[in-house]
Protein backbone atom coordinates (compact mmCIF):
# COMPACT_ATOMS: atom_id res chain seq x y z
CA UNK A 1 0.00 0.00 0.00
CA UNK A 2 2.86 2.33 0.89
CA UNK A 3 4.57 1.55 -2.41
CA UNK A 4 1.38 2.37 -4.31
CA UNK A 5 1.07 5.65 -2.40
CA UNK A 6 4.69 6.55 -3.23
CA UNK A 7 4.10 5.86 -6.89
CA UNK A 8 0.92 7.94 -6.95
CA UNK A 9 2.70 10.91 -5.37
CA UNK A 10 5.51 10.83 -7.91
CA UNK A 11 3.51 12.21 -10.81
CA UNK A 12 3.77 10.83 -14.35
CA UNK A 13 7.36 9.70 -13.79
CA UNK A 14 6.07 7.08 -11.37
CA UNK A 15 3.85 5.60 -14.08
CA UNK A 16 4.72 3.60 -17.18
CA UNK A 17 5.75 6.89 -18.81
CA UNK A 18 8.73 6.96 -16.48
CA UNK A 19 9.70 3.56 -17.83
CA UNK A 20 9.40 4.81 -21.41
CA UNK A 21 11.62 7.75 -20.46
CA UNK A 22 14.26 5.40 -19.05
CA UNK A 23 14.17 3.21 -22.17
CA UNK A 24 14.56 6.28 -24.36
CA UNK A 25 17.52 7.55 -22.37
CA UNK A 26 19.23 4.17 -22.10
CA UNK A 27 18.98 3.61 -25.85
CA UNK A 28 20.10 7.19 -26.47
CA UNK A 29 23.28 6.54 -24.47
CA UNK A 30 23.85 3.25 -26.29
CA UNK A 31 23.64 4.86 -29.71
CA UNK A 32 25.36 8.16 -28.95
CA UNK A 33 28.40 6.28 -27.66
CA UNK A 34 28.28 3.32 -30.07
CA UNK A 35 27.82 5.38 -33.23
CA UNK A 36 30.51 7.79 -32.08
CA UNK A 37 32.97 4.91 -31.71
CA UNK A 38 32.35 4.03 -35.35
CA UNK A 39 32.57 7.68 -36.40
CA UNK A 40 35.98 7.85 -34.71
CA UNK A 41 37.32 4.83 -36.58
CA UNK A 42 35.73 5.59 -39.95
CA UNK A 43 36.06 9.35 -40.30
CA UNK A 44 37.62 11.20 -37.39
CA UNK A 45 40.95 9.57 -36.54
CA UNK A 46 42.28 9.54 -40.09
CA UNK A 47 41.33 13.21 -40.53
CA UNK A 48 42.54 14.46 -37.13
CA UNK A 49 46.30 13.87 -37.38
CA UNK A 50 46.19 12.04 -34.04
CA UNK A 51 47.57 8.70 -35.21
CA UNK A 52 48.69 6.59 -38.10
CA UNK A 53 46.89 6.43 -41.43
CA UNK A 54 43.37 5.17 -40.80
CA UNK A 55 42.23 5.83 -44.36
CA UNK A 56 41.11 2.22 -44.74
CA UNK A 57 38.16 3.19 -42.52
CA UNK A 58 36.77 0.22 -40.62
CA UNK A 59 39.70 -2.09 -41.35
CA UNK A 60 40.31 -5.30 -39.47
CA UNK A 61 42.70 -3.65 -37.04
CA UNK A 62 40.02 -1.19 -35.93
CA UNK A 63 37.32 -3.82 -35.56
CA UNK A 64 38.61 -4.51 -32.05
CA UNK A 65 38.08 -0.85 -31.16
CA UNK A 66 34.54 -1.00 -32.50
CA UNK A 67 33.48 -4.19 -30.70
CA UNK A 68 34.98 -3.09 -27.39
CA UNK A 69 33.44 0.37 -27.72
CA UNK A 70 30.00 -1.08 -28.41
CA UNK A 71 30.34 -3.49 -25.48
CA UNK A 72 31.15 -0.63 -23.12
CA UNK A 73 28.28 1.40 -24.56
CA UNK A 74 25.88 -1.44 -23.78
CA UNK A 75 27.21 -1.86 -20.24
CA UNK A 76 26.92 1.85 -19.43
CA UNK A 77 23.45 2.11 -20.97
CA UNK A 78 22.28 -0.81 -18.83
CA UNK A 79 23.74 0.81 -15.71
CA UNK A 80 21.97 4.07 -16.61
CA UNK A 81 18.47 2.67 -17.15
CA UNK A 82 18.60 -0.57 -15.18
CA UNK A 83 17.19 0.82 -11.95
CA UNK A 84 13.92 1.75 -13.64
CA UNK A 85 13.22 -0.93 -16.26
CA UNK A 86 16.12 -3.35 -16.04
CA UNK A 87 17.24 -1.73 -19.31
CA UNK A 88 15.82 -3.63 -22.24
CA UNK A 89 17.06 -0.95 -24.71
CA UNK A 90 16.30 -3.44 -27.47
CA UNK A 91 12.90 -4.40 -28.94
CA UNK A 92 14.13 -7.99 -29.34
CA UNK A 93 14.63 -8.21 -25.57
CA UNK A 94 11.26 -6.59 -24.90
CA UNK A 95 9.45 -9.02 -27.21
CA UNK A 96 11.30 -12.05 -25.86
CA UNK A 97 10.45 -11.15 -22.29
CA UNK A 98 6.82 -10.59 -23.19
CA UNK A 99 6.72 -14.07 -24.76
CA UNK A 100 8.70 -15.94 -22.11
CA UNK A 101 9.09 -13.78 -18.98
CA UNK A 102 5.57 -12.41 -18.43
CA UNK A 103 6.55 -8.87 -19.33
CA UNK A 104 3.21 -7.02 -19.80
CA UNK A 105 2.18 -7.00 -23.45
CA UNK A 106 0.54 -3.62 -22.96
CA UNK A 107 3.95 -2.04 -22.38
CA UNK A 108 5.60 -3.59 -25.44
CA UNK A 109 4.61 -0.93 -28.04
CA UNK A 110 5.61 1.95 -25.76
CA UNK A 111 8.97 0.39 -24.93
CA UNK A 112 9.73 -0.24 -28.59
CA UNK A 113 8.77 3.28 -29.67
CA UNK A 114 10.87 4.78 -26.88
CA UNK A 115 13.84 2.64 -27.90
CA UNK A 116 13.63 3.63 -31.57
CA UNK A 117 13.29 7.33 -30.69
CA UNK A 118 16.24 7.07 -28.30
CA UNK A 119 18.35 5.45 -31.00
CA UNK A 120 17.37 8.17 -33.48
CA UNK A 121 18.37 10.88 -30.98
CA UNK A 122 21.69 9.15 -30.23
CA UNK A 123 22.53 9.03 -33.94
CA UNK A 124 21.65 12.71 -34.25
CA UNK A 125 24.09 13.57 -31.46
CA UNK A 126 26.85 11.59 -33.16
CA UNK A 127 26.19 13.46 -36.39
CA UNK A 128 26.33 16.78 -34.54
CA UNK A 129 29.70 15.88 -33.03
CA UNK A 130 31.27 14.41 -36.18
CA UNK A 131 29.59 16.32 -38.99
CA UNK A 132 32.82 18.07 -39.97
CA UNK A 133 34.92 14.90 -39.75
CA UNK A 134 32.45 12.99 -41.92
CA UNK A 135 32.37 15.78 -44.51
CA UNK A 136 36.19 15.92 -44.55
CA UNK A 137 36.46 12.14 -44.99
CA UNK A 138 33.91 12.23 -47.80
CA UNK A 139 35.82 14.98 -49.57
CA UNK A 140 39.20 13.28 -49.16
CA UNK A 141 37.88 9.98 -50.50
CA UNK A 142 35.58 11.39 -53.22
CA UNK A 143 32.50 9.97 -51.53
CA UNK A 144 29.13 11.25 -52.70
CA UNK A 145 26.68 11.04 -49.84
CA UNK A 146 23.71 8.93 -50.93
CA UNK A 147 25.60 7.11 -53.70
CA UNK A 148 25.15 3.36 -53.58
CA UNK A 149 27.75 1.31 -55.44
CA UNK A 150 30.17 2.50 -58.09
CA UNK A 151 32.22 5.72 -57.89
CA UNK A 152 31.46 7.77 -54.82
CA UNK A 153 29.79 4.92 -52.91
CA UNK A 154 28.86 6.24 -49.46
CA UNK A 155 28.43 2.95 -47.62
CA UNK A 156 31.55 3.64 -45.53
CA UNK A 157 30.16 6.78 -43.93
CA UNK A 158 26.64 5.34 -43.71
CA UNK A 159 28.12 2.50 -41.65
CA UNK A 160 28.63 5.02 -38.83
CA UNK A 161 24.89 4.88 -38.23
CA UNK A 162 23.44 1.54 -39.37
CA UNK A 163 24.35 -1.83 -40.80
CA UNK A 164 24.60 -3.51 -44.19
CA UNK A 165 25.32 -7.04 -45.43
CA UNK A 166 28.76 -8.17 -46.53
CA UNK A 167 29.24 -8.22 -50.33
CA UNK A 168 29.92 -11.96 -50.33
CA UNK A 169 26.20 -12.59 -49.78
CA UNK A 170 25.51 -11.17 -53.24
CA UNK A 171 21.88 -10.16 -53.68
CA UNK A 172 20.52 -12.78 -51.28
CA UNK A 173 19.27 -11.65 -47.89
CA UNK A 174 18.87 -15.18 -46.51
CA UNK A 175 22.40 -15.31 -45.11
CA UNK A 176 22.17 -11.93 -43.34
CA UNK A 177 18.72 -12.83 -41.97
CA UNK A 178 20.06 -16.09 -40.52
CA UNK A 179 23.02 -14.17 -39.12
CA UNK A 180 20.73 -11.72 -37.29
CA UNK A 181 18.52 -14.51 -35.96
CA UNK A 182 21.48 -16.47 -34.60
CA UNK A 183 23.35 -13.46 -33.20
CA UNK A 184 20.30 -12.19 -31.34
CA UNK A 185 19.40 -15.68 -30.12
CA UNK A 186 22.83 -15.89 -28.49
CA UNK A 187 22.38 -12.42 -27.00
CA UNK A 188 18.96 -13.00 -25.46
CA UNK A 189 19.68 -16.58 -24.46
CA UNK A 190 22.78 -15.48 -22.55
CA UNK A 191 20.89 -12.58 -20.98
CA UNK A 192 18.33 -15.12 -19.74
CA UNK A 193 21.19 -17.06 -18.15
CA UNK A 194 22.66 -13.94 -16.54
CA UNK A 195 19.40 -12.87 -14.88
CA UNK A 196 18.21 -16.34 -13.85
CA UNK A 197 18.46 -16.41 -10.06
CA UNK A 198 18.26 -20.21 -10.08
CA UNK A 199 21.39 -20.41 -12.22
CA UNK A 200 24.70 -18.60 -11.56
CA UNK A 201 23.86 -14.89 -12.03
CA UNK A 202 26.63 -12.31 -11.63
CA UNK A 203 26.64 -10.66 -8.21
CA UNK A 204 27.73 -7.27 -6.88
CA UNK A 205 25.89 -5.47 -9.69
CA UNK A 206 28.33 -6.58 -12.39
CA UNK A 207 25.68 -8.04 -14.71
CA UNK A 208 25.76 -5.00 -17.06
CA UNK A 209 29.50 -5.48 -17.57
CA UNK A 210 28.99 -9.15 -18.40
CA UNK A 211 26.20 -8.25 -20.85
CA UNK A 212 28.63 -5.81 -22.47
CA UNK A 213 31.14 -8.65 -22.81
CA UNK A 214 28.44 -10.76 -24.47
CA UNK A 215 28.03 -8.02 -27.08
CA UNK A 216 31.82 -7.88 -27.57
CA UNK A 217 31.83 -11.66 -28.09
CA UNK A 218 29.00 -11.51 -30.63
CA UNK A 219 30.80 -8.74 -32.52
CA UNK A 220 33.99 -10.81 -32.61
CA UNK A 221 32.17 -13.99 -33.63
CA UNK A 222 29.50 -12.79 -36.05
CA UNK A 223 30.15 -9.11 -36.81
CA UNK A 224 31.56 -9.32 -40.33
CA UNK A 225 28.45 -10.86 -41.89
CA UNK A 226 26.04 -7.99 -41.31
CA UNK A 227 27.47 -5.64 -38.70
CA UNK A 228 25.79 -7.42 -35.73
CA UNK A 229 22.87 -5.04 -35.27
CA UNK A 230 21.08 -7.63 -33.04
CA UNK A 231 18.73 -4.81 -32.05
CA UNK A 232 15.95 -3.40 -34.27
CA UNK A 233 16.03 0.02 -32.55
CA UNK A 234 19.80 0.25 -32.83
CA UNK A 235 19.54 -0.13 -36.60
CA UNK A 236 16.22 1.42 -37.61
CA UNK A 237 16.35 4.66 -35.58
CA UNK A 238 19.80 5.69 -36.90
CA UNK A 239 18.87 4.41 -40.38
CA UNK A 240 15.95 6.84 -40.50
CA UNK A 241 18.23 9.63 -39.30
CA UNK A 242 20.83 8.79 -41.96
CA UNK A 243 18.11 8.85 -44.62
CA UNK A 244 17.05 12.33 -43.47
CA UNK A 245 20.72 13.45 -43.35
CA UNK A 246 21.32 12.69 -47.03
CA UNK A 247 22.31 9.03 -47.32
CA UNK A 248 19.05 8.46 -49.20
CA UNK A 249 18.85 5.00 -50.84
CA UNK A 250 21.91 3.75 -48.95
CA UNK A 251 19.84 4.05 -45.77
CA UNK A 252 16.32 3.37 -47.01
CA UNK A 253 15.61 0.92 -48.41
CA UNK A 254 19.30 -0.02 -48.26
CA UNK A 255 21.27 -2.30 -50.53
CA UNK A 256 18.91 -4.97 -51.94
CA UNK A 257 16.11 -3.54 -49.72
CA UNK A 258 18.05 -4.66 -46.66
CA UNK A 259 16.37 -2.38 -44.09
CA UNK A 260 13.88 -5.01 -42.84
CA UNK A 261 16.48 -7.69 -42.08
CA UNK A 262 17.90 -6.13 -38.87
CA UNK A 263 14.32 -5.61 -37.68
CA UNK A 264 12.76 -9.01 -38.38
CA UNK A 265 15.87 -11.12 -37.73
CA UNK A 266 16.49 -9.90 -34.16
CA UNK A 267 12.79 -10.11 -33.21
CA UNK A 268 12.73 -13.76 -34.28
CA UNK A 269 16.13 -14.51 -32.79
CA UNK A 270 15.34 -12.96 -29.42
CA UNK A 271 12.29 -15.17 -28.91
CA UNK A 272 14.22 -18.25 -30.09
CA UNK A 273 17.04 -17.45 -27.67
CA UNK A 274 14.66 -17.24 -24.71
CA UNK A 275 12.91 -20.45 -25.76
CA UNK A 276 16.25 -22.25 -26.17
CA UNK A 277 17.50 -21.14 -22.74
CA UNK A 278 14.32 -22.31 -21.01
CA UNK A 279 14.31 -25.65 -22.86
CA UNK A 280 17.95 -26.53 -22.24
CA UNK A 281 18.63 -24.83 -18.88
CA UNK A 282 15.81 -22.87 -17.25
CA UNK A 283 13.22 -25.64 -17.17
CA UNK A 284 15.86 -28.14 -16.07
CA UNK A 285 16.70 -25.96 -13.07
CA UNK A 286 13.01 -25.71 -12.17
CA UNK A 287 12.54 -29.48 -12.55
CA UNK A 288 15.52 -30.13 -10.27
CA UNK A 289 14.04 -27.85 -7.61
CA UNK A 290 16.68 -25.14 -7.83
CA UNK A 291 15.80 -22.09 -5.75
CA UNK A 292 16.54 -18.41 -6.47
CA UNK A 293 19.80 -17.23 -4.92
CA UNK A 294 18.85 -15.40 -1.68
CA UNK A 295 21.95 -13.19 -1.98
CA UNK A 296 20.68 -11.58 -5.19
CA UNK A 297 18.97 -8.29 -4.46
CA UNK A 298 16.18 -6.98 -6.63
CA UNK A 299 16.99 -4.16 -9.03
CA UNK A 300 14.84 -2.26 -11.49
CA UNK A 301 11.65 -3.32 -9.73
CA UNK A 302 9.20 -0.72 -10.97
CA UNK A 303 5.74 -2.07 -10.34
CA UNK A 304 6.78 -5.74 -10.13
CA UNK A 305 4.20 -7.80 -8.31
CA UNK A 306 4.11 -11.48 -7.49
CA UNK A 307 1.40 -13.62 -8.99
CA UNK A 308 -0.35 -16.52 -7.29
CA UNK A 309 2.12 -19.27 -6.56
CA UNK A 310 5.11 -17.12 -7.52
CA UNK A 311 7.93 -16.34 -5.12
CA UNK A 312 9.46 -12.89 -4.75
CA UNK A 313 12.60 -14.27 -6.39
CA UNK A 314 10.59 -15.40 -9.41
CA UNK A 315 9.08 -11.94 -9.71
CA UNK A 316 12.51 -10.33 -9.55
CA UNK A 317 13.78 -12.66 -12.28
CA UNK A 318 10.81 -11.69 -14.44
CA UNK A 319 11.31 -7.98 -13.79
CA UNK A 320 15.06 -7.62 -14.01
CA UNK A 321 15.53 -7.54 -17.76
CA UNK A 322 18.78 -6.20 -19.13
CA UNK A 323 19.74 -5.32 -22.69
CA UNK A 324 20.70 -5.26 -25.72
Amino acid sequence: MAAQSARSSGGWRSTVWGEYLAEFFGTFILMAVGDSVVAMTVAALNQSGRGTDFSTAAGSGLWVVIVIGWGLAVALAVYAAGGVTGAHINPAVTLAFAVKRDFPWGKVPGYMIAQVLGAFAGAALTFLLYHDAIASFESANHIVRGALGGPGDSTATFSIFATFPAPYFGTSLIGPLIDQIIGTAFLVGLICALIDERNQPPKSNVAPIVVGLVVVLIGCAFGANAGYAINPARDFGPRVFAWLAGWDQVALPGVNNYFWVPIVGPLIGGVLGALAYDFFIGNVLVARGAQPDPEIEATGETDIETTEGESAGDARSRGRTVEQ
